[in-house]
C-alpha cells in the first residue's frame, strides 16, 4: 500500500464519496477508467509469469463488471489474450465492449449460454481469471441465473486438473461488502484488487475467507471531495508504522528512549511479566522497571538480566493493596506504566487498583496501559473510567470487554468496530480490541484496524507481548494512538512471521513471537 494508509468504508460511505466526486468534476467514466487501469497493472506486473494468457473476465452488468472490461482492454494492448464473459446483460453498443473487441478481444455472450458449456470450456483453458460479475452493492442471498453462474464457476474450477489464478474485482462476487456475510455459491479469490478504499466487509468472516490477497487501487479521488477527506477509519499499514516510529539518534542515551514500568505477575503467572517487560525492551524502550510480588522476583529475575526491579508486598502471591504506596513513590522516573498482566483476580491485587487509581493521583502517572486481569479488577471499582488518566490505553479481548461494557461477547464480536468506536468515545480512552482484524479506536474519533487474522497469536502469553510493546513505545513518546497502533502492527507481524518460520501456526509460542520482533523491528529499520 502506499505511504497513505488505505481508508475504510461502509458501502453507503462509498457511494456518498462516488457520488460527491461525480458533482465536482471526476465523473464516474473517468472513476472506472482508472479503476481498470490500475487493475490491469496490478495484473500486468504481478502476474507477469503467465503473460500473454489468455485472462478470462466474468463480467457483471455493474461497475466493477465496468472496471473488468477496462482491464481487459489495457491488457489486450500489452499483449495478452483476453477473453469476456459477458454473464449479465450490458446496455446496447457498450462502448466498453467495443473496445475490447475493437482491441481483438474475443467476446462470450453468457447470458444465453443456459447450460454453461462456453464457461465451462473458457475456464479450462484460461491461466487468470478475472471476477467482474458482482460488486459491493449485492444483497444477499443470491437466486436464479447469477446463483447458478457462481455456483457452476466454483464447481468447474474445483475439478479442474489446474486451476487459472482468481482475481476479484473490487470485491469477490457474492460477499457483502458491509457485514462480510458470503453466499453459499461463492468461490475463493487468490488476489481481491478493491478501488479506492477498503471496504469493511472484506476484513470480516466469513469474507476474507474469499478475498486471499488484497491490493488497493485508486480512482483519482483526492482531499478536494469532503467525504473522501472525513473518513476517519483506515487500515494500518508498514508505511504508517514506519513513519511514526521514535527516531533512534547516533548521541542517543538510555534516558532518550524512555522508562516503561511494567506492574505485573503473580505466583500462578510468573511468564506474564517476563513476556510484557522482554517486549517492552524489544520496542526501544531505554530502561524497563519490572514491579513485581516479593515471590515472583527470584523466580524470573535471573531470566531478566537487563531489566531493573521492584519487589511488591504480596497476599499469598499476588499483588497486596500495600503495594498501592510502593508504586506511588516510584512514579518519578517513568514515561509509561502498564498494569495488570498475570495478576490474578484475588480481592487484595483489586484493593490494590482501588488504592493506586482514584482522581487525586491521576495527575502523577505517565501514560497508562491497562491489560489483561487489570482490566477485570478495575471494571469493578465504581466510575472506573474518569480514575484512569485520560487516554490511557485498553487492550481487551473480547471477552474482557465483555467485562468492561456489559454486552455479551456475541455482541461484540458482531460489530467490533462500532462496539470500539462507542466505548472508546464514552470512557475517553484508547481502546484495543483485540482478536481477529484488530481495532484501535481513539476517543477523539480515528480508528485502525490491524488487517491480520492468524491463530498463530491465539495462544496464552501473546497478549502480555503486545501489552509490552505498545508500554514501550508509549515510553518513548508516542502518542496513545500511536502506540497502540504501531504495537498491534508489530505484534501481528511477529505472529505471522513465527508461524512462517516454525512452519505452523499451531506450534507457535509467545515467546516465539517475542523472538520474532527482532526480525519485524529489523525489517522496519532496513
Amino acid at each position: 500500500m502506499s505511504s497513505i494508509p488505505a481508508r475504510l468504508v461502509s458501502v453507503p460511505e462509498m457511494i456518498a464519496i462516488e457520488q460527491e466526486a461525480d458533482r465536482s468534476g471526476l465523473s464516474y467514466a473517468v472513476m472506472m477508467e482508472n479503476a481498470g487501469l490500475g487493475l490491469a497493472r496490478v495484473v500486468d506486473e504481478r502476474y507477469q509469469y503467465l503473460k500473454p494468457g489468455p485472462v478470462l473476465g466474468l463480467v457483471g452488468s455493474g461497475n466493477n463488471g465496468g472496471d473488468t472490461l477496462v482491464a481487459l482492454a489495457h491488457l489486450a494492448d500489452w499483449g495478452w489474450q483476453v477473453q469476456a464473459y459477458i454473464a449479465r446483460p450490458r446496455q446496447a453498443e457498450d462502448p466498453l465492449i467495443l473496445r475490447v473487441q475493437q482491441g481483438g478481444g474475443l467476446l462470450v455472450d453468457g447470458v444465453n449460454d443456459l447450460q454453461f458449456a462456453h464457461l465451462e470450456f473458457l475456464l479450462g483453458g484460461c491461466l487468470l481469471l478475472l471476477d467482474g460479475v458482482l460488486g459491493t452493492g449485492i444483497r444477499l442471498p443470491l437466486h436464479g441465473p447469477i446463483a447458478e453462474l457462481l455456483q457452476r464457476t466454483g464447481d468447474t474450477l474445483q475439478k479442474l486438473e489446474t486451476s487459472p489464478v482468481v482475481v476479484a474485482v473490487d470485491c469477490p462476487s457474492g460477499v457483502d461488502s458491509d457485514s462480510g456475510d458470503a453466499a453459499p455459491q461463492c468461490f475463493e479469490a487468490d488476489l481481491t484488487v478493491t478501488m479506492a478504499a477498503m471496504k469493511i466487509g472484506l476484513l470480516k468472516f466469513p469474507a476474507y475467507n474469499f478475498v486471499g490477497d488484497i491490493e488497493l487501487v485508486g480512482i483519482g479521488l483526492n482531499a478536494d471531495i469532503q467525504s473522501w477527506r472525513s473518513i476517519p477509519r483506515f487500515v494500518v499499514d508498514e508505511a504508517y508504522v514506519t513513519g511514526r516510529l521514535p527516531a533512534r539518534q547516533l548521541d542517543a542515551h538510555k534516558g532518550t528512549f524512555g522508562t516503561a514500568l511494567v506492574v505485573a505477575g503473580s505466583i500462578s503467572y510468573t511468564g506474564a511479566a517476563l513476556l510484557a517487560g522482554q517486549a517492552a525492551y524489544r520496542s526501544g524502550a531505554g530502561l524497563v522497571t519490572l514491579a513485581v510480588p516479593e515471590p515472583l522476583y527470584a523466580a524470573i529475575a535471573g531470566q531478566f538480566v537487563e531489566a531493573t526491579w521492584i519487589t511488591l508486598p504480596h497476599e499469598n502471591g499476588g499483588v497486596a493493596a500495600s503495594a498501592a504506596d510502593v508504586i506511588l513513590d516510584n512514579l518519578e522516573r517513568p514515561t509509561s506504566i502498564l498494569l495488570g498482566p498475570g495478576f490474578g483476580l484475588a480481592e487484595g491485587t483489586r484493593d490494590f487498583l482501588d488504592r493506586l487509581l482514584n482522581v487525586d493521583t491521576i495527575s502523577r502517572f505517565p501514560g497508562m496501559v491497562l491489560d489483561a486481569d487489570g482490566l477485570k479488577l478495575v471494571a469493578s471499582l465504581p466510575e472506573w473510567p474518569v480514575r484512569l488518566p485520560p487516554g490511557s490505553i485498553l487492550t481487551p479481548h473480547p471477552g474482557e470487554m465483555s467485562v468492561l461494557c456489559g454486552l455479551p461477547t456475541q455482541e461484540i464480536q458482531s460489530d467490533r468496530l462500532g462496539v470500539a468506536e462507542k466505548f472508546a468515545h464514552q470512557w475517553g480512552h484508547v481502546l484495543v480490541l483485540k482478536g481477529a482484524f484488530t481495532v484501535i479506536a481513539s476517543p477523539k474519533g480515528q480508528t485502525a484496524v490491524i488487517p491480520v487474522a492468524t491463530p498463530a497469536l491465539a495462544r496464552a502469553g501473546t497478549g502480555d507481548v503486545l501489552a509490552g510493546l505498545i508500554a514501550g513505545f508509549r515510553a518513548q513518546g508516542l502518542d496513545g494512538f500511536d502506540a497502540a497502533v504501531a504495537g498491534a502492527w508489530i505484534h501481528a507481524q511477529a505472529g505471522l512471521h513465527a508461524a512462517g518460520v516454525l512452519g505452523s501456526t499451531a506450534a507457535v509460542l509467545a515467546g516465539d513471537v517475542l523472538q520474532a520482533l527482532v526480525d519485524v523491528m529489523a525489517d522496519l529499520s532496513a
